[in-house]
């Protein structure tokens, strides 16, 4: 199965971090986001990945270009955001004609890649998508789902200010090719998933639960959070030197600073 990391965003709500760094590379315990994708996706046997770019670029390039899974990543840069489902949909040939994953790289996850790929293969004839949920601790701040006996998903609310609970989508999802052409029939260049596909698949999403372990490292009080309960897991010798790489010449002394002072008041 192959794979898409949406890795462009601006994550102007991790500010001052991502005045240095984009999104995708903000690290945790002193590696980044994207590592862990990377070394999750590769160890459950996806080969193929592709990593769309856009802010601070040449910072994920360089460190993709020598991190411990470069022969398994394809880059793509766009140079105007196209959206999460407008990526999907500009870059629909590299899919091919199975299902494939769609993950947000600024995401922080554990979880069994292979167990994900067999349950949308056991998944319900009448649904195109599986999207992984978890139990949030910000309800607001995500997209909450009711959910029929089976697991499927019949309604959605993205970030509403009373949200029906506490069961969000974590924003990981295996696509089925048909969905592509769905996307299309949209007739934008610029499409979200979250606003505009997912809330017509009503019926047609089937959930797989995370529950072991999910973060939305969407500001700075959820990634000091990810610093404190998320494990310790070491990077391949080759990242750590990639990383130390995409670093050079990048303010890393004024970085680090603003890594420690954050650390220590979260």
């Amino acid at each position: 199965m192959r794979a898409m990391l949406l890795a462009g965003g601006y994550g102007t709500r991790l500010k001052p971090l991502t005045n240095y760094l984009p999104k995708c590379l903000v690290p945790i315990h002193g590696r980044p986001l994207l590592d862990y994708w990377l070394e999750a996706l590769v160890a459950g046997g996806v080969t193929e990945i592709l990593v769309n770019t856009h802010y601070l670029a040449p910072m994920v390039r360089k460190f993709v270009e020598g991190c411990a899974w470069t022969e398994f990543v394809t880059l793509v840069h766009e140079e105007h955001l196209l959206g999460t489902g407008g990526t999907v949909v500009r870059n629909g040939d590299f899919f091919g004609d199975g299902p494939f994953i769609v993950a947000h790289a600024d995401n922080l996850t554990l979880f069994d890649v292979q167990d994900f790929i067999d349950s949308h293969l056991r998944r319900p004839q009448s649904t195109v998508m599986t999207m992984m949920t978890f139990e949030t601790d910000d309800p607001k701040s995500c997209g909450i789902l009711e959910l029929d006996a089976r697991g499927v998903v019949v309604a959605f609310h993205e970030k509403v200010a009373n949200p029906p609970g506490n069961f969000a989508n974590a924003a990981v999802y295996i696509f089925e090719p048909a969905l592509i052409a769905s996307m299309k029939e949209i007739g934008a260049i610029e499409i979200d998933l979250s606003t505009q596909v997912i809330p017509r698949l009503m019926g047609k999403i089937i959930t797989f639960f995370n529950d072991t372990y999910h973060r939305d490292i969407g500001t700075i009080a959820q990634w000091q959070m990810a610093n404190r309960d998320f494990p310790a897991l070491p990077a391949d010798i080759r990242s750590a030197a990639a990383w130390e790489n995409a670093l050079a010449g990048s303010g890393e002394a004024g970085l680090a600073s603003i890594i420690e002072d954050l650390l220590a008041r979260g």
